[in-house]
């Protein structure tokens, strides 16, 4: 059986990329992340000199502190037999590069993503996050070698009419969610948009998927940030996030309901390992009390770091093996 092949967002978790955790901020502050990033995040780095610098030299407790996140992450995705690869750390020549508008190399889910037995690279909206595929790209390209899959690239964001260009295609991984041979593709004008969704569409259907574009709330990042598929029949839901509704697949679903504030704090990027034990943060112990009513084993993790950048646990990995 090929090691790359994902089903759904809560078939058997098997193969894992896990994030690391590097991040810089942008020499000139443009103010991009401020729609998404916590309060006090911002609350964090009001009056500090951030412009250019790299997080752990202002933060070294909040540096260490949100690698142990991911560390315990690992730990307990080791627990329930899952392998976890990790990708290299930037090198200093990516970090010289990344200076102008900031660098990271802190979620894997958004530089690509896997449909099926397919290896698609994304392509990332804000330029700061651009780079991000390059310190996962061997990761990728050994896998591509080694197992039976497609591995594709979304093209390069068109910039034909300025840095700032609409045009894309855009198409980040936190948008895409696979329910067998449906992928449901997150559109709020922050990250994938209409012609990476048709990129997408063209690729998939040559394989039998249908791809619907969800439109979502100008403030919600990704549609994993309003949406968590835990298993068939059940998801966690922000209702206030869709423009045109939940999706007609889950209208009829059990639902856990969080609401736009407790969307906006990750509620829903909690991590499935399979459809009875699911991840999520301390924070949202009232979405772990109604999975447990469901039958649903939880697993808590201090998360509170990596929450801080706009990304939990389901942004924090990139399944490469989900499958029965």
């Amino acid at each position: 059986m090929t090691s790359i092949f994902v089903k759904s967002e809560f078939a058997p978790l098997k193969r894992v990329v896990l994030a690391q955790s590097e991040f810089a901020f942008a020499a000139v502050n443009n103010g991009v992340d401020d729609e998404f990033l916590t309060a006090e995040s911002l609350e964090l780095y009001k009056g500090v000199d951030i412009d250019g610098k790299n997080y752990k030299d202002i933060f070294p407790e909040r540096q260490q502190a949100w690698q142990e996140e991911r560390a315990n992450l690992k730990k307990v995705l080791e627990k329930y037999g899952v392998e976890v690869l990790l990708p290299r750390m930037l090198t200093d020549y990516e970090k010289e590069l990344g200076h102008a508008d900031g660098y990271s190399n802190f979620f894997t889910r958004d530089p690509f993503f896997t449909v099926g037995n397919m290896l698609i690279e994304g392509s990332l909206r804000f330029p700061h996050r651009r780079n991000e595929i390059l310190p996962v790209r061997n990761i990728l390209v050994e896998e591509a070698n080694k197992h039976r899959c497609l591995y594709v690239s979304t093209p390069k964001p068109d910039i034909s009419l300025g840095h700032d260009s609409e045009e894309g295609p855009f198409l980040e991984g936190g948008d895409v969610l696979v329910l067998d041979k449906t992928i449901y593709v997150g559109n709020s004008g922050l990250a994938s948009n209409s012609n990476g969704v048709q990129w997408l569409k063209n690729l998939t259907n040559n394989f039998g998927y249908e791809v619907i574009e969800v439109p979502l709330h100008h403030t919600i990042l990704h549609l994993d940030c309003a949406l968590s598929i835990v298993r068939e029949g059940l998801i966690i839901a922000c209702e206030e996030a869709f423009l045109n509704g939940i999706p007609e697949q889950f209208k009829h679903w059990d639902k856990i309901n969080v609401t736009l504030e407790q969307a906006s704090h990750l509620a829903t990027n909690g991590l499935p390992i399979n459809d009875h034990v699911y991840i999520t943060d301390y924070e949202f112990d009232f979405i772990g009390a109604a999975l447990e009513t469901r039958g649903i084993k939880v697993e808590y993790i201090d998360f509170k770091i990596s929450r801080s950048f706009g990304g939990s646990f389901r942004c924090s990995t990139q399944p490469l093996l989900r499958n029965e």
